[in-house]
């Protein structure tokens, strides 16, 4: 059966116009406080809407370590990724958010639940300097090989270079998660909603360097990006 058509995306705005010195507090925040019981809160809830409503169902979670540092490199199509990467996870999953997401009234909840954000387009250092900062205290952080969103559902054809840059600054096991139906989750709006399968692969590590170079990340970002590939392709319902 061939799948549903899917309801159009609006056009996004890239580059985010207002200057990084808006976002300080929120990378200050993240880099001295751990995320509040806002995460927890909303981790129940966005746990029983994807059970309940997408049937969302995690395998080989016991993959990801139980504690130390642990980068999180999942393919991306829908804006619950974030939550349906952690359903199954005991663990707190800080995640990179595009900065055009903080404004009120959700900057109330993505900062106290841990997320941060980087302005894409940009060479957005407090960013990466922010998602060291997390690792280097035994967190873990999610960041998309893809750089946002698939808007076909298929899997970007390059990775972008920043999954490679942090898996070199902070020398942390990456495990790569194949999220499959999730780009069907924009069709609720005619209330379809698809079964989410997340897999999360075996980690992988490289020695952490001081300084990298936009070659070494993007050959990284690659190596890592076809970890996602093969095994979004080996689980592929």
């Amino acid at each position: 059966m061939p799948e549903p058509e899917l309801v159009k995306l609006k056009e996004q705005v890239y580059k985010d116009p207002r200057p990084k010195e808006h976002f300080d507090s929120y990378h200050e925040r993240t880099r001295t406080t751990k995320p509040n019981f806002v995460y927890e809160l909303t981790r129940i809830l966005m746990s029983l809407m994807a059970w309940v409503f997408f049937r969302a169902r995690g395998y080989h979670p016991e993959r990801v370590p139980a504690a130390g540092p642990v980068i999180l490199a999942p393919n991306h199509a829908s804006f619950l990724d974030h939550f349906f990467l952690g359903v199954s996870l005991r663990r707190k999953v800080q995640f990179m958010a595009k900065s055009q997401l903080f404004k009120p009234p959700m900057d109330k909840i993505f900062s106290p639940g841990g997320v941060f954000p980087v302005r894409r387009g940009y060479d957005d250092e407090e960013a990466f300097v922010t998602a060291v900062s997390v690792l280097d205290r035994g967190g873990v952080v999610a960041m998309y090989a893809e750089g946002g969103r698939s808007r076909t559902g298929e899997l970007s054809d390059r990775p972008r270079r920043g999954i490679g840059r942090l898996a070199l600054l902070s020398g942390a096991p990456i495990v790569p998660v194949a999220i499959h139906g999730s780009h069907l989750v924009r069709n609720w709006k005619r209330l379809r909603f698809p079964k989410i399968r997340v897999h999360y692969g075996d980690p992988i590590a490289y020695e952490r360097v001081a300084t990298t170079t936009r070659e070494q990340e993007q050959a990284v970002a690659e190596a890592i990006f076809a970890e996602v590939r093969a095994l979004y392709a080996e689980t592929k319902p």
